[in-house]
């Protein structure tokens, strides 16, 4: 199908940037209200469990069923809605809903065999995320990871039913979604907890996590794609998928070998230091989650739709605004995250088991943490870009280089920071990403340029 590219009007960009205004506030505001959610249940978690082996043991138990969500169903949407939104702006609806479905079905199948085979090698893998744990606590670790591994499907269709919504211009809702987990948790935690200590964490993220799903794949339903599991068979859409999907899955195998690294080189320091590196990353993650998060739901699609219409000089404007708009937030929220790092432990956190000398670590490590916000945050703007012009192997470039800055990094600092240098070697790599993305995305938007010229 011959495509003719359209003529970038200023009006029609001012336009898409208004609406992805829209959305990252849509977003931002459902991210806050999620997040305060979130908090009320980080403190009863803390004031129930604190920094206990049961904590630990629990952390390490979630800690690979998440990553599996990431690495397949994530790695599955970023590889899929630029090519999605191609195929509804030039092929309508009836391909789009084959292509979803086929997709999903593709998904589900990879999420259900990970999940086996992770079952199956628990006893091998294990032992090496927590090397130090004593033998009672490994063995805690793992039935937890048993309860916990349905959640790898589970929260996988969740995140394919959000980014598809977000295609369809639905963002506050699909974002408010996930607070049924952190409710969950909570009421878990608080009801449960004196009854099955730490296997009320289990059951309440399964309660919640099923429940969120179904909110999810109503909402998609409603607005007229359907969930089904189905092959089509290997479409020209379905290979363009497939084709960014390999380098895609292979980038975040590598970002969670760093995840990896870090929690193994944790559990080699004194007691509580995973629990301590769970802890700060939690506060970093909420503003990540707020600016990074939102600015990235927001950008997709728009940014995808600019691409199917070859309209490069809107998506280099588009670049150029929100990455300065992010520098300008971003880089004050770092500022006083770092300056408040102890108070914002202590109100927090700083109740029944969780004592001062626990805020005093806790706190270091989040100064260190803090350190990455403007950097991750700009890169996000450039990191998009990249998915969406099909480039995802320059991305796992980026993940190679950034795993083995992460392992020198850690090695270094750890020693003169104990588990804080964890924290500061994660910052320290996300300069780098800043710098790469930012490169290739002037790059590849300079190629395109010139091909639509020469054309």
């Amino acid at each position: 199908m011959s495509f003719v590219p359209s003529i970038v009007a200023p009006r029609r960009v001012s336009s898409i940037n208004r609406s992805i205004f829209r959305a990252f506030v849509s977003v931002g505001v459902a991210g806050v209200i999620v997040k305060l959610i979130a908090t009320f249940k980080e403190v009863a978690v803390a004031s129930i469990f604190g920094r206990s082996d049961a904590m630990d043991a629990f952390l390490a138990a979630a800690l690979v069923p998440s990553l599996l969500v990431n690495l397949i169903s994530e790695s599955m949407n970023q590889a899929l809605v630029p090519t999605l939104v191609r195929v509804r702006e030039q092929e309508g609806r009836e391909p789009t809903q084959q292509l979803l479905s086929s997709s999903m079905f593709a998904m589900c199948f990879l999420l259900a065999s990970a999940s086996v085979v992770m079952a199956l090698a628990a006893h091998g893998f294990l032992p090496l995320i927590a090397s130090h744990f004593p033998p009672a606590k490994l063995q805690l670790s793992t039935r937890l990871f048993y309860g916990l591994l349905p959640i790898v499907l589970i929260t996988g269709i969740a995140t394919n039913c959000t980014a598809v919504l977000n295609t369809l211009g639905r963002f506050a809702a699909p974002a408010l979604a996930p607070a049924v987990i952190s409710v969950s948790v909570l009421c878990g935690a608080l009801l449960l907890g004196a009854r099955f200590g730490i296997w009320a964490m289990v059951i309440a993220t399964l309660a919640g996590s099923l429940l969120h799903a179904v909110i999810v794949v109503v909402m998609m339903e409603a607005r007229g794609y359907h969930f089904r599991l189905r092959w089509h068979g290997m479409s020209g859409a379905a290979r363009e998928v497939a084709g960014q999907y390999g380098p895609m899955l292979l980038s975040s195998v590598v970002a969670s070998g760093g995840l990896l690294i870090d929690q193994s080189m944790a559990a080699m320091l004194p007691a509580g230091s995973v629990s301590a590196l769970f802890f700060a990353g939690r506060f970093v993650s909420v503003v990540l989650s707020l600016l990074a998060g939102a600015v990235s739901t927001a950008l997709v699609p728009y940014l995808s739709q600019l691409a199917a219409h070859h309209e490069w000089a809107g998506c280099r404007r588009t670049l150029r605004i929100w990455a300065r708009h992010t520098a300008l937030v971003s880089v004050p929220v770092a500022a006083l995250m770092i300056v408040a790092a102890r108070p914002l432990v202590c109100i927090a956190l700083q109740h029944g088991q969780f004592g001062p000398r626990d805020t005093t670590v806790v706190a270091s490590v989040l100064a260190m943490y803090a350190v990455q916000i403007p950097f991750y945050v700009v890169s996000r703007v450039y990191y998009r870009f990249m998915v969406v012009m099909r480039r995802t192997d320059l991305i796992l470039y980026c993940g190679i280089l950034n795993l083995a800055l992460d392992v020198v990094l850690n090695l270094i600092l750890m020693r003169r920071f104990g588990v804080a240098g964890i924290a500061l070697a994660t910052s320290l790599w996300t300069v780098s990403t800043l710098f790469y993305s930012w490169y290739w995305s002037r790059k590849l938007l300079a190629r395109a340029s010139a091909a639509e010229n020469g054309a």
